[in-house]
């Protein structure tokens, strides 16, 4: 097997780049809304994804595709995915672009609170409590002091980022869901089709039902399904998996922290958003939190009287 590399310049600049796409993604869905709705976007997406990934299956994945034993847990990880964006789309129906892509990459502690109680070799430490207590801190804070001119204004905004909350606990319920079943020996690129077909399947008939079902195919309906099916879809998570198979999981994933930021950037340049201070310091305390409880073993070299709880 290849050995893995430390982060090296062209690896940082990369992941760069997979950040600014990954954050970018809630505003180029909300900026394309008014013409194609937000779940017919994805589903469309997911659909296109699916073909274009389905080639590399053939050749990586074997024949698991259609075994039972992965299959099963699958259609469990396409239904988390799919529930995971109508949660996405509907919260940017109700708040910001940057709220919601914030909100959502809290995942990560909502992960580390499942493998918790699942997995005996996951507990967490004091250090990871304390990160999660920061964490849950900032999400409190984040909730508050929204400048809205109406009360109803200010429900729906509130309405909105627990939409996005709960988008970060579906992504972190499939996240649980793949290390717990047989996907954990799969390929990545046969979990992700999983994920694209479920998702097209799944958000086909919910969009109707919604009636997120809106096609105008002008420019800027077409420009985000072109950005979301090869730049989001394809490329964005084929160079994922490749730095994966190259470099040292640690380092790449710090780089994901940026994600946030540059979602927040985006939405005050392409859609004009206005970020209160209390979001701001609420988010730098999502931040730490989540950095504490990802980075953990790191902070115990420097501290290692931390115990497990």
């Amino acid at each position: 097997m290849e050995q893995r590399k430390a982060l090296d310049i062209q690896a940082s600049g990369l992941m760069m780049i997979l950040c600014m796409i990954w954050g970018i993604q809630q505003v180029v869905l909300k900026l394309a809304a008014p013409d194609i709705s937000p779940i017919m976007q994805i589903a469309i997406r997911s659909g296109l994804s699916a073909l274009l990934v389905f080639p590399l299956i053939q050749l990586k994945a074997g024949t698991h595709l259609y075994s039972k034993e992965y299959l099963l847990p699958g259609i469990w990880l396409a239904f988390l995915f799919s529930a995971e964006f109508v949660l996405v789309a509907e919260a940017l129906r109700y708040t910001t672009a940057s709220h919601t892509v914030v909100l959502l990459y809290t995942a990560p502690i909502f992960v580390a609170l499942g493998l918790h109680w699942k997995v005996p070799a996951e507990k967490l430490n004091l250090i990871q409590w304390s990160g999660i207590l920061i964490a849950f801190s900032g999400i409190v804070l984040s909730f508050m002091g929204r400048e809205q001119g109406s009360t109803e204004l200010l429900q729906q905004a509130l309405f909105g980022d627990f939409l996005a909350l709960m988008a970060g606990v579906m992504w972190a319920l499939t996240t649980i869901s793949l290390r717990l079943t047989r996907l954990s020996d799969a390929h990545p690129t046969q979990t992700l089709f999983y994920q694209l077909v479920g998702g097209c399947v799944f958000l086909l008939p919910v969009a109707f039902i919604l009636g997120q079902t809106t096609i105008h195919w002008t420019t800027v309906a077409i420009s985000s399904m072109v950005f979301h099916v090869l730049i989001m879809s394809f490329f964005s998570l084929m160079l994922w998996f490749w730095l994966l198979r190259k470099y040292l999981a640690n380092g790449l994933g710090v780089f994901s922290f940026l994600t946030p930021i540059f979602g927040m950037i985006f939405g005050v340049m392409f859609l004009n958003e206005q970020i209160e201070l209390n979001f701001l310091l609420g988010t730098g305390l999502v931040f730490i939190g989540v950095m504490t409880v990802s980075l953990h073993g790191w902070i115990r070299c420097l501290f290692p009287v931390s115990k497990s709880v």
